[in-house]
C-alpha cells in the first residue's frame, strides 16, 4: 500500500480514489470565479459583489467541464471512454450557456422593461448566459488549471 499512496491518491484494498478528479474542477471553478470578480470589479471601478453569478467572463461552467475533460485526456488518454462522456457533457454545458441561458437573460430583460410600471415587480436577473468569448475564456481556464494540476501532482 505504501507505494500506491502518494499526494492526491488514497489506496485501499480494491478502491483507488484519485482526488485530482474532485480537486481540479473545484479549482477551475475557483480560478474562473475569482477572475470574473476581479474583471467585473475593474470594469465597475468598485468591488462588484452584485455581479457574482451567472454570466460574465470567464464562464465558470465552461472552466469546470473543460478542466475535467482535459484531466481525463492527460491522465487516461484521448481513447478512454470517460473522455467521450466528458467531452459530450462539455459541449452540452457550453452550448446551453450560449443559447438557452442567454435567451433566458434576454427574456428577463424584456420582462423587466414591460413590468417597469409595476412598483411591486422584483427585477429579474438579466445576466444569465455567455458570449462565445466568455465560453472560450472559461475553456482556456479549465485547460490551464488541469494542465497545472498534472504538472504539480503528476499523472
Amino acid at each position: 500500500m505504501g507505494d500506491r499512496l502518494r499526494l492526491g491518491i488514497v489506496a485501499s484494498e480494491s478502491v483507488i480514489m484519485d482526488f485530482t478528479y474532485i480537486f481540479t474542477p473545484f479549482l477551475a471553478w475557483l480560478v474562473a470565479g475569482v477572475s470574473k470578480f476581479i474583471i467585473n470589479s475593474l470594469k465597475a471601478r468598485q468591488l462588484s459583489f452584485g455581479l457574482i453569478g451567472y454570466g460574465g467572463l470567464p464562464s465558470n461552467h465552461s472552466a469546470i467541464v473543460s478542466s475535467t475533460a482535459t484531466l481525463i485526456v492527460l491522465k487516461e488518454g484521448i481513447a478512454h471512454p470517460a473522455f467521450g462522456v466528458a467531452i459530450t457533457l462539455a459541449f452540452i454545458v457550453m452550448l446551453d450557456a450560449n443559447s438557452l441561458r442567454r435567451q433566458v437573460g434576454k427574456h428577463a430583460e424584456a420582462i423587466n422593461r414591460l413590468a417597469n410600471v409595476d412598483l411591486e415587480h422584483r427585477l429579474l436577473r438579466e445576466r444569465m448566459g455567455h458570449t462565445f468569448l466568455e465560453i472560450l475564456a472559461g475553456l482556456v481556464v479549465g485547460v490551464v488549471v488541469a494542465a497545472s494540476v498534472i504538472l504539480l501532482f503528476g499523472k
